[in-house]
């Protein structure tokens, strides 16, 4: 059972990829896109969330593409699923007013979705670079 959306999966997997190759020069949506199996449209307003959650710069022109906007251990995986829109930030009301629901089930689910969110928020891109580079695997294969 997997817990966190494939739409979250890929953001952190883009964000770690940007971090890996940027090298000096931003990512093209393509060339990630192509990295990940993927057609562009399908990786762009993810990219797009992530650029208005400040964590990737979008950079325009024929040499554009995507580059972080901040260093990587200040970019954890938890931030990173909230941008995507991947978490619901429990704003929406459930319909069922069971008190089964409303005083054992929803109160247990809330704690143990804020102990997920808080073991994401330690893991940092940073972190992800390094077992990248420990388990000697690249983005660009």
């Amino acid at each position: 059972m997997h817990l966190l959306p494939p739409k979250g999966v890929l953001a952190i997997a883009a964000v770690l990829d940007i971090a890996i190759n940027a090298r000096g020069r931003p990512v093209a949506a393509k060339s990630l896109a192509d990295r990940h199996q993927l057609p562009p449209r399908h990786l762009e307003p993810v990219l797009q969330a992530l650029v208005r959650a400040g964590i990737l710069r979008g950079l325009r022109g024929p040499r554009g593409g995507y580059e972080l906007a901040r260093k990587e251990s200040d970019i954890n995986a938890n931030e990173i699923l909230h941008a995507a829109g991947t978490v619901d930030d429990g704003d929406d009301q459930m319909h069922a007013k069971s008190q089964l629901l409303c005083s054992v089930v929803v109160p247990a689910l809330t704690r143990a979705e804020d102990a997920i969110s808080k073991a994401l928020a330690c893991i940092t891109i940073a972190d992800l670079m390094r077992s990248a580079e420990g388990a000697q695997i690249s983005a660009a294969c």
